[in-house]
Formats: structure tokens, C-alpha cells, sequence
């Protein structure tokens, strides 16, 4: 980060998170070595979607998950990459999973810690074959009970209470993402040397939004203020902005987006449907995070996100998020038109 006083052009993740710890009184360097140990499965989970054309490692494996989906042969592999980097590690007391129903407990043999890692494997891994940019999204929450086996309640809390958070896109190139509660940091790797390089600084949304993302393909399917808010971006916010539509149908590489150009992702709950599709957890809580602190707004709707308490590890919630001004007006047209 530009706060870090670097006196030179070449800043590796790894001295990054290191310079991070020193400016946090009596930190023990559990949360380092986890950042650390989700940056080198970063790199490991790259090195198979490089090669996701090839037969052994891509398609479905037959099997579906918790969210109903199909599982992906890359979801399993980078499943298993962020649970065996970190069971062992003695800085983690439970890990959640998109991919799992239950809460992951740490092996018995091994010593529980004082954090919690939530992730999303590979989200958007249904698009690998079409050489889409997919990613790896993580949230980290300081446990709640005293000691021993994570509980439930030590996964579900809400956005405020996160350590960090961030995500690793494949793409053209790859790139993590990630913030301590004290802005947000990219780094590109750089794959001849096999390092995360600093490469986008303290990263803020611009003050002009260039794009808004949403699925109008489901247009049919929303309410009548979302459908009133889509049609204003559609028909120019009645020239206050000058924004293109997008949409790419990873979540990651939609907000990635976002984040370097500004603008509004949202995907709203359908109107005949009982719970929207994106997870609270694994999904809308570490984007969320990571777009507040680049000076944005998160919200489902009705309002700020920030304070939501989570019931369950796999619950769904609508979502927009970018910036202010535009989640704000998403907001005034769901309370004109649809209370």
C-alpha cells in the first residue's frame, strides 16, 4: 500500500503481508501465514487453469454440490489445494466451503487456532471450458469461541467483523486481491519468477463509473423497481452518467471489473423465487468487504449489507454493489416501486 513507505518498484505479496503485520501492535503472524499459505494455493490452482483444456483435468466429475450445481473436476482441485495448505497450520479452528455442506473441523491430530477461513473454491467453474476468467474467493473471520473445534457460530458473522478477505482471478493473467481493513491491494503474478508483484496500489473506485453488470436475461423474472432501475441504466440514468453494460457471468471477474473501473454489479432475487442465488458467505460478504473498502457501497436492496447477521452457511441474498450513488438510486426505486 502506498501507507507502507516502499522505497522501490519491486513489492512481492509476501513482503507486502509482512510490512501489513508490522503495523498492527502484537500481532503473532498466524494471520501472515495464512494470507502467505492462500497465495501460494493461488499459484498452484493457476498452474491447472492454464491447462483447463486439457481432458484429465476438465469437465463435470457426475456429482453435484450443496448448491445444487455440478461439481467441476478444477472445484474439487481447488477444494482440496486450500484445505490441505491450511488443516495443519495450528492457525485455523474451521474452514467452510462453498463445496461443503457442513463446517470442515481440522483433523484431530492437529492444533486449532484462532481464525476461520471461508472460501469459494472456483467460482464461475462452470465457464472454464469456455476460457472465461474464473477465481478463488476467500473470507477470514477471528473465531468467537474461547478454544477447541470451530463452532457454527464462529463462521457466521457479518461483514464488519471480517480480518480480511480478497480473491485470486485467472484470467489472462492472474491476479489476488485482497484487503486487512486498510484498503485494498492487487498483485499480479509474474509467472517466470512464480511471485505475486504488486501491481495495483490502494485501489479506489473511480469517481466516474464506466460500466454496470447485471443478468437482463432475467429481466422477466424482477421486481417491478428492479426492473425500473434496469431500464434507467439502459436508457442512460437520464444523462448522469455515461456507462456501458457488461456482463461477464463470473461473479469475480464482474466485480474485479468494478473495482478498476467503477460502475454498480447487482443481481437481484427473483420475484417469484423464495431466496436469491449468490451466498452471503462465500460471496457477497468478502466482494462486499473489498468494494467498501475501495470506497464503495454494499447493499441487498434495502440497505447496507455491512451489519447483516448470517443464519446459515449457505444463505443466498441479493445483492448490489459499487459505487454510492448508483447503489443508492437501486435502492430508491425498490422502495417507490416495490413497498
Amino acid at each position: 500500500m502506498n501507507t507502507l513507505g516502499f522505497d522501490d518498484k519491486i513489492v512481492t505479496i509476501e513482503r507486502h503481508i509482512q510490512e501489513q503485520q508490522k503495523q498492527i501492535p502484537h500481532a503473532t503472524g498466524q494471520l501472515t501465514g495464512l494470507l502467505q499459505d492462500i497465495a501460494l494455493a493461488g499459484k498452484m490452482i493457476a498452474s491447472r487453469t492454464t491447462r483447463a483444456g486439457l481432458a484429465e483435468i476438465i469437465g463435470a466429475t457426475g456429482e453435484t454440490n450443496v448448491q445444487g450445481e455440478a461439481v467441476q473436476l478444477l472445484d474439487i482441485y481447488a477444494h482440496q489445494t486450500l484445505f490441505r495448505l491450511n488443516d495443519h497450520t495450528g492457525r485455523l479452528c474451521a474452514m467452510g466451503s462453498e463445496e461443503e455442506e457442513e463446517l470442515i473441523q481440522i483433523p484431530d491430530q492437529y492444533d486449532n487456532g484462532d481464525y476461520v477461513l471461508l472460501f469459494d473454491p472456483l467460482d464461475g467453474s462452470s465457464n472454464i471450458g469456455y476460457n472465461v476468467s474464473v477465481g478463488t474467493i476467500f473470507t477470514i473471520f477471528r473465531r468467537v469461541t474461547p478454544s477447541g473445534p470451530g463452532q457454527l457460530e464462529d463462521a457466521l458473522q457479518p461483514m464488519r467483523r471480517i480480518v480480511a478477505a480478497g480473491y485470486i482471478v485467472y484470467g489472462s493473467s492472474t491476479m489476488m486481491v485482497y484487503s486487512c481493513g486498510n484498503g485494498v491491494d492487487g498483485f499480479t503474478l509474474d509467472p517466470s519468477v512464480g511471485e505475486f508483484l504488486l501491481s495495483h496500489p490502494n485501489i479506489k473506485l473511480p469517481a466516474e463509473p464506466k460500466y454496470w453488470s447485471g443478468n437482463v436475461s432475467y429481466y422477466p423474472t424482477w421486481t417491478k423497481g428492479v426492473k425500473a432501475y434496469s431500464d434507467w441504466l439502459v436508457n442512460g440514468c437520464e444523462g448522469q452518467y455515461n456507462m456501458s453494460m457488461r456482463y461477464i457471468g463470473s461473479m469475480i471477474a464482474d466485480v474485479h471489473r468494478l473495482l478498476l473501473s467503477g460502475g454498480i454489479f447487482f443481481y437481484p432475487q427473483e420475484a417469484a423465487k423464495t431466496q436469491a442465488k449468490l451466498r452471503l458467505l462465500y460471496e457477497i460478504l468478502p466482494m462486499g468487504f473489498l468494494v467498501r473498502q475501495a470506497g464503495g457501497y454494499v447493499s441487498n436492496g434495502d440497505g447496507p449489507i455491512w451489519d447483516i447477521q448470517p443464519d446459515d452457511l449457505h444463505q443466498r441474498m441479493a445483492v448490489y454493489m459499487g459505487n454510492r450513488d448508483l447503489v443508492e438510486k437501486a435502492e430508491a426505486f425498490i422502495a417507490e416501486h416495490d413497498k
